[in-house]
């Protein structure tokens, strides 16, 4: 299992294919990715990669993080997030990460905060199809109607479908194609929508319901950035085949 990217919603924009339709799609930007540090089983009980995103000043940086991007040798991080692997995919500290890490016809997973609503009514919020226009209805048209019950039990269950906050909470959309990468400005293009407002971080990873069909040329244990800026698309050593 690779690790995932953190990357940034750029907005929403579309392209045209040969026999002139379109394809909806949303731009997602790489940003300074590197690994920040090692979770490791024997240590932490889990092996996971620490993955830092953007850049921020140092004085808006608590001293403990300080000491921990110094450890890792890399700039203060805007944003810091963990991804599960196993133990043959570790990645060392400090590598920068690329968009070629995915490649065209793949299907991820996109998760985000959503856009918050405010305090939203019941049609609104749950797709209430709202109260009559007539029949003795007068004023109370997109209320959301009875909410209690009899003498017994005589109160309003918990999670009871009703008015209130809406948006503003953790989504994952699963199997988004990869329309395409261009790894040197960082880009990776999505069919469709994904959650969260344009300039919010979204993790992006391999799809877990489509392990069996992910393609085999992606490159394991992740599209690594060299030196000179330029990328590499496949890694040192090839993706093992699969035992049994």
């Amino acid at each position: 299992m690779r690790t995932g990217l953190i990357a940034r919603k750029l907005g929403t924009s579309r392209v045209f294919n040969a026999d002139g339709s379109q394809t909806p799609v949303t731009l997602l930007q790489l940003d300074s990715l590197q690994v920040v540090a090692h979770k490791t089983k024997e240590k932490d009980g889990y092996d996971a990669l620490q993955l830092g995103a953007g850049t921020r000043r140092v004085s808006r940086v608590s001293k403990p993080l300080r000491g921990h991007f110094a450890k890792a040798k890399v700039e203060p991080k805007s944003k810091v997030t963990e991804f599960r692997i196993t133990a043959d995919a570790f990645v060392d500290v400090g590598t920068e990460l690329s968009a070629a890490h995915f490649v065209a016809g793949q299907k991820v997973d996109v998760c985000g905060i959503t856009i918050g609503k405010g305090f939203a009514g019941a049609m609104k919020r749950h797709n209430f199809a709202g109260l009559e226009a007539s029949h003795g209805v007068s004023i109370s048209h997109r209320s959301h109607g009875s909410t209690g019950n009899r003498q017994d039990p005589g109160r309003v269950f918990k999670g009871k479908r009703m008015a209130g906050h809406m948006g503003q909470v953790r989504a994952t959309i699963q199997n988004i194609v990869v329309v395409s990468t261009d790894p040197d400005q960082g880009l990776i293009v999505l069919k469709g929508a994904v959650p969260g407002a344009p300039g919010t971080w979204v993790r992006v990873t391999d799809a877990v319901k489509r392990q069996k069909t992910t393609p085999k040329d992606i490159p394991f244990p992740a599209g690594l950035k060299t030196a000179g800026g330029k990328t590499s698309a496949q890694a040192e050593e090839p993706k093992p085949e699969a035992q049994g």
